[in-house]
């Protein structure tokens, strides 16, 4: 380690916080993919390959009867979704300056990037919405340990539902992280 009289300048901490104070905001420190984005986004960006994976495993564990691991592996999820879903908005709305990211994109100026950004939203924002609804009556109206009964076919019903736009908030995502970020 080399130090100064301000600290290491191998320690990553001490490199983003001098590069701040000398006027370069936070969206400037680049992520982990080879993108514009930032660290959060490109982490959401995979992430979204996990839980797709995950619900599908979660599924499969149903079809075999094995409704006790499906119920801990939505619990879980659910949990983890919602701590991503609250680090990624307050990354986005008081850290990274994601338009500053997109901006190079050769479809910023010709709106595509904000255009598929809406319909990223338009699943983005009832998904978690649906999947919490499903839960929750899942919650309520299995028994516990969780067997099929009355209340299956409704939750087979939201528990699609939740898949289906899940998997739509993942496409549309992507899309918009191409767009924006990759291209």
């Amino acid at each position: 380690m080399i130090l100064t009289g301000t600290g290491c300048l191998n320690d990553p901490l001490m490199i983003a916080q001098s590069s701040l104070t000398a006027g370069m905001a936070l969206a400037d420190v680049a992520g982990f993919l080879p993108t514009r984005a930032s660290f959060m986004l490109d982490f959401v960006c995979l992430a979204m390959i996990g839980i797709v994976v995950v619900m599908g495993i979660s599924i499969g564990l149903v079809r075999k009867g094995k409704f006790h691991a499906h119920k801990r592996i939505q619990i879980t999820t659910a949990i983890i979704l919602l701590a991503t879903i609250l680090a990624f908005e307050i990354d986005m709305r008081f850290v990274t300056d994601w338009r500053t990211l997109a901006e190079p994109s050769p479809w910023y100026a010709s709106g595509l990037v904000d255009l598929m950004l809406s319909v990223h939203l338009m699943f983005a924002i009832p998904t978690p919405l649906v999947w919490i609804v499903t839960l929750v009556q899942a919650l309520r109206k299995f028994p516990d340990p969780p067997r099929p009964g009355a209340h299956s076919g409704s939750h087979r019903r939201w528990g699609w539902a939740s898949v289906i736009l899940m998997n739509l908030t993942a496409v549309t995502g992507w899309m918009f992280y191409w767009v924006a970020f990759v291209a």
